[in-house]
């Protein structure tokens, strides 16, 4: 696979406010995704993390403030062509049912004229990629396929063209649990793979923190903090942030299962998970599913 290097993208003190609105959705927000890496929008329902998604494929235009794709302002030249060079996925996945899934693929490279031997080389290889066997699944049409299987595809469509900037917006909250999983693992892989620049939004922080190399956390309409996951665990900028994640209570990733359930007696919802530069959490929730109620009892 030929893959392309990730585009940069730049919030420069953006603005979005809907008419009729009394307050912006999104309020003077300024952060840098660096090319090539994986960054989660995280933030409650109506932070303003899916407009801020959307305003860098225009499909929400800044009321002031720029967004900037490697530099150029994205207001600057036709809406149309610029979506054609970013992928996006979305929840409610969006495959045209009356197509097939190697249709579905291909949507994007016919409309750049793509030759049909390229593109049904790339159909495969996608397929591929995401965990779908072509010869399987490339005449297939959207009612044959779970709701995982949709996803897959989802993402194989959204890349097809090979977009500097792919922008997720919850992709995989309608998926069960494992699902969700196997689906975060493979997103992850594939980032590795194609070193796309990635934005992606979700109000799960146990995702955030499973996927990203850099979090954002929005509230409100604003930044409350961006950074890696470590600093934004260890180095909470704000209440709310150190709430989110539940940090204050920290375990080794050795520890047993007495200090574990110790720490959580102490009332924390949450404990931060440290094993050596690596960290992540643990919900009582997570651990009681885990381990069965009953041993917990």
């Amino acid at each position: 696979m030929n893959a392309r290097a990730g585009a940069t993208i730049a919030f420069d003190s953006l603005v979005v406010t809907y008419p009729g609105a009394d307050r912006a959705a999104i309020d003077g927000v300024s952060f840098d995704v660096p090319a090539g890496s994986f960054t989660v929008v995280l933030g409650p329902s109506g932070c303003g993390k899916s407009t801020l998604l959307r305003s860098v494929n225009r499909l929400v235009e800044a009321s002031t403030g720029r967004v900037l794709l490697d530099g150029g302002d994205v207001s600057g030249g036709d809406a149309v062509a610029l979506r054609r060079g970013i992928g996006y996925v979305i929840q409610a996945v969006g495959l045209f049912s009356h197509m097939t899934v190697a249709q579905n693929i291909a949507v994007v490279p016919g409309l750049l004229d793509w030759e049909q031997a390229r593109i049904d080389a790339r159909v495969d290889e996608l397929l591929s990629l995401v965990g779908l066997e072509p010869q399987r699944y490339r005449a297939r049409y959207p009612r044959a396929l779970s709701g995982g299987e949709a996803q897959r595809v989802g993402v194989a469509r959204a890349i097809a063209a090979q977009p500097r900037v792919l922008l997720m917006d919850e992709p995989f909250g309608a998926v069960d649990a494992i699902v969700r999983a196997s689906l975060q693992d493979e997103t992850r892989r594939i980032a590795s793979e194609l070193r796309t620049t990635i934005l992606f939004v979700t109000h799960d922080v146990d995702e955030a923190l499973r996927l990203a190399d850099r979090i954002v956390v929005m509230r409100d309409g604003r930044v409350e903090q961006a950074g890696t996951p470590l600093e934004l665990l260890t180095a909470p900028a704000t209440p709310y942030v150190a709430s989110l994640f539940g940090t204050g209570t920290a375990i080794a990733a050795e520890a047993s299962l007495r200090d574990v359930l110790a720490a959580f007696s102490d009332g924390a919802q949450r404990l931060t998970v440290r094993d050596g530069d690596n960290v992540g959490t643990i919900s009582f929730a997570a651990l009681r599913q885990a381990r069965g109620d009953n041993d917990l009892s």
